[in-house]
């Protein structure tokens, strides 16, 4: 016969567990209560809720976004949405009016202690708004996740500057990699044949975003045109920029705003561009929205629109330092 061996748990092994579990059972209804919170924000301000399907024939194209595909039978693939976006300008197109989406998105290859494959993500949508009405509305959510926290502006080129020590609008790639390098950070050993687009994220993402919004809340704005995505674009002294905005705390991106884009001519230019630059980067093809493209021909509405993580929002406002601390389940125990 086999000898039986039992494993006791220590008494401070079995109280650290239950602690654990009473923390993330204190943090789920938290997430409940700021879930309403957020209904109670959008419903004094007279927006209407909307909820798109997560699943779609055809997917966003964003050459640094991966998209999940679903088998729907053997000869059909369908994708989950990475940000309902496309769908809630379908509706805006149609006349909906304000609105926004409280809901899960799916990105794939996405992880880490502020990643999660599956997460929430709250989009809204103002017809007819000044942008900089609309990025203090936008402080106003986080604000109330967050407390009454200060604000402050600047500009992506000043960022790079202030933070890099470089000129992105002038510098050539092998400088701004020899900025990365100067800065001290690795990179893979390919880094000699990213495109300027890459190695721009890369110093952004490495070098700047962890200055951005320490003690305040950070409003990085008028991004490259290069990155402008779905945002309109407009000229600023001897560079065309970007009317987008992206929200910082404590070095974390918060949210990701746009005036945006209605030219669908314009619209269809770029989501054929990154097209070219999946291709580039040995990524899959994915097929353009053709609803989506044939919603902007009818016509998109004069707005404003923002993305925000409201995971990220509600660890933060918990104090903890990873998604899994306020999410039921991560990937890795879903």
């Amino acid at each position: 016969m086999h000898a039986m061996h039992f494993v006791f748990a220590s008494r401070k092994q079995i109280i650290n567990f239950m602690g654990d579990i009473h923390e993330k059972l204190a943090a789920l209804k938290e997430r409940a209560s700021c879930l309403r919170l957020v209904r109670e924000f959008f419903f004094d301000r007279d927006l209407l809720e909307v909820d798109c399907p997560a699943i779609s024939h055809a997917s966003s194209i964003d050459q640094h976004i991966d998209v999940m595909r679903v088998e729907m039978d053997q000869n059909r693939w369908a994708y989950l949405h990475t940000s309902p976006e496309y769908k809630i300008k379908r509706l805006l197109a149609a006349g909906i009016g304000d609105c926004y989406q409280l809901s899960h998105v799916y990105r794939s290859e996405e992880s880490g202690k502020l990643h999660n494959p599956e997460f929430t993500m709250l989009e809204w949508y103002r017809l007819g708004w000044e942008f900089t009405l609309f990025m203090e509305e936008t402080l106003d959510l986080i604000r109330l996740m967050l407390g009454l926290l200060p604000a402050s502006f600047i500009n992506y080129r000043t960022a790079l500057k202030t933070y890099a020590g470089i000129d992105y609008l002038h510098a050539t790639s092998s400088e701004l990699l020899a900025c990365i390098d100067k800065h001290g950070q690795q990179v893979s050993s390919d880094a000699q044949n990213w495109d300027k687009e890459t190695l721009l994220q890369f110093l952004m993402s490495a070098v700047v975003e962890p200055h951005l919004g320490k003690d305040q809340l950070l409003v990085l704005h008028d991004y490259p045109a290069s990155q402008a995505a779905l945002a309109r674009t407009r000229q600023n002294g001897d560079e065309t920029v970007a009317e987008r905005f992206e929200i910082y705390y404590q070095g974390i991106e918060l949210a990701n705003g746009y005036h945006e884009l209605t030219d669908v001519n314009e619209q269809r230019q770029r989501l054929y561009k990154e097209q070219e630059a999946r291709k580039t980067m040995g990524k899959s093809h994915l097929p353009i929205d053709d609803n989506f493209l044939a919603a902007l021909e009818k016509g998109l509405p004069p707005c404003c629109g923002v993305a925000v993580g409201f995971d990220r929002l509600l660890m933060l406002r918990l104090g903890k330092t990873a998604l899994t601390d306020v999410l039921p389940f991560s990937w890795e125990e879903a």
